[in-house]
């Protein structure tokens, strides 16, 4: 199962990634989607069986997608503020482990 799981996976990211050289919007628009979650939820119901479960893992990804995207704001800022790549994704990095302490507590709400 983990193996089939892997595999589905990395196509499905590689192919985005492929995808990113040779349609940049179309591989833009395919990211955004929610092809990871449409997946992940798929998967922890066909493992677990447990709708509860996979339901309550819903949730807490609707919380967290919107909070995910400060990981884009350096990016937005990119040109402005001459930050190269690294730069960005590094303060990306940053930004994702500070909502991630928001998301804990607002998931706890929902």
């Amino acid at each position: 199962m983990f193996l089939g799981k892997t595999i589905v996976a990395a196509l499905l990211i590689s192919f985005v990634s492929f995808l990113s050289g040779k349609k940049t919007a179309l591989a833009g628009f395919l990211t955004a989607l929610p092809l990871t979650t449409i997946l992940a939820l798929a998967f922890s119901q066909v493992e677990w069986g447990n709708s509860k479960q996979t339901v309550e893992y819903a949730k807490s990804i609707f919380v967290a997608v919107p909070i995910s995207l400060v990981f884009f704001v350096p990016f937005l800022f990119s040109e402005k503020l001459n930050l190269g790549f690294w730069t960005c994704y590094s303060i990306g990095i940053g930004l994702l482990a500070i909502g991630y302490f928001v998301h804990a507590g607002l998931a706890k709400m929902v």
